[in-house]
């Protein structure tokens, strides 16, 4: 065999039945797409022997969608930093098992499952996640966040522990412990290649938008006069190709790696929050030893700040989510505009659909989710955290924090 023809999911499959599926990925991800198959081998059965090498205590299953391969250098979601970083902390005394590939869950069940006791440990998007667990759609308010800034901001804050993280546990049993931060926008199909860039928002009367499962998220699109059509992320491809669809409502790093080709424009509208988050089954968390309950504390803290950085630098130097595109990101490649709408369309944007200014349609949502808060305002809560920071502040320079420990 040519050691330098692409290595394909059979051989991938080959050495996750050697060396296991979670040293296979961890190899994987180290060379970042680039290894040949000898290469990738070599490092899997060094990666495995080593992690075998250590005496285990304790085994968690972590469930993914996806992760393998080179995801995790375009849309940094930092499942194996935490692993690395959690059994190298642990000194192996925790070993963590991968199985992502929608072989265990999918996006719109991993959480049911962890919460079940199938799996300990997940991961999806919180807007995929809430269709079981509804209290995500506190991060879904259109305009809740100004910036990504706001966003790292707000998660490192301790006061995210009771307006997120305890009606979590308190009411579904999970603990919400690292995201990335995005903020969502339109993409549009491939009808928009040879039009002009959309910069009013009026254009985006009446087109035909893909959702993702968050309620909340489906209403701020309508409040904005679009068609909302629910589909499944497997099916997206297919809708957008055939024209069931128009666009789709997602952040940047997630359609790079994914559907690039499909795509013409991405207008930045930064209409709500998007997070792919990882949490775990609060159960098993409180059956660690103290020293363990901190270590998983600390590696999600660690995590947290390196999908700070890293996810920030992959915008721009890889998937080209920028004004000014370098040559070789992938949506300069797929010839994908990057749109920033005017600030006063944006203003109008969320004059039309956000609680601040629009708050009717938006009353029996806030009383349900105000109820899991504990009765707090939550929405006017996170809202007022958001804009404590300056709003050109960028988000790689958001001081990270430990949010477990109120300062």
């Amino acid at each position: 065999m040519d050691p330098f023809q692409p290595i394909s999911r059979r051989d991938i499959l080959r050495l996750g039945k050697t060396f296991g599926w979670t040293s296979t990925i961890l190899a994987m991800i180290s060379f970042g797409g680039s290894a040949t198959l000898p290469q990738l081998a070599k490092a899997a059965e060094s990666i495995n022997k080593n992690r075998l090498a250590k005496k285990t205590r304790v085994n968690l299953l972590f469930g993914a969608a996806i992760i393998g391969n080179n995801f995790e250098q375009i849309d940094i979601i930092g499942c194996s930093q935490f692993i690395r970083d959690l059994e190298e902390r642990t000194d192996g005394e925790i070993r963590v098992e991968l199985m992502d590939q929608n072989k265990i869950c999918t996006q719109l069940d991993c959480v049911k499952r962890s919460r079940d006791g199938i799996i300990d440990i997940y991961s999806s998007t919180t807007q995929n996640a809430s269709v079981a667990v509804p209290y995500f759609n506190v991060l879904d308010f259109p305009y809740l966040f100004p910036s990504r800034a706001a966003q790292n901001y707000f998660f490192y804050h301790f006061q995210s522990e009771k307006l997120l993280r305890e009606p979590l546990i308190k009411h579904y049993g999970i603990r919400f412990l690292f995201t990335n931060c995005r903020l969502r926008g339109i993409m549009l199909g491939q009808k928009w290649r040879d039009k002009p860039n959309l910069v009013n928002i009026s254009q985006l009367s009446g087109i035909k938008i893909r959702t993702t499962a968050t309620h909340i998220g489906m209403l701020a699109l309508e409040l904005l006069n679009m068609q909302t059509i629910p589909i499944p992320w497997e099916e997206t491809a297919g809708a957008l190709k055939y024209g069931m669809v128009d666009a789709i409502e997602s952040y940047e790093s997630s359609v790079a790696a994914v559907i690039p080709e499909l795509l013409s424009q991405m207008i930045d509208i930064r209409l709500f929050s998007g997070n792919w988050h990882t949490g775990m089954n609060e159960s098993v968390f409180q059956k660690l030893t103290p020293e363990l309950q901190n270590a998983v504390m600390e590696s999600a803290y660690q995590t947290q700040v390196f999908i700070q950085l890293a996810s920030e630098s992959a915008i721009i130097n890889t998937v080209g989510g920028s004004s000014l595109q370098k040559q070789d990101t992938i949506f300069k490649k797929n010839g994908i505009r990057f749109v920033e709408l005017p600030e006063e369309e944006l203003k109008k944007a969320e004059r039309l659909c956000s609680p601040e200014f629009n708050p009717k349609p938006w009353e029996e949502y806030r009383e349900k989710l105000n109820k899991l808060a504990g009765n707090s305002d939550v929405y006017k809560e996170i809202y007022s955290i958001a804009r404590e920071i300056p709003s050109d502040k960028l988000a790689e320079n958001v001081q990270p924090y430990r949010w477990w420990k109120k300062r």
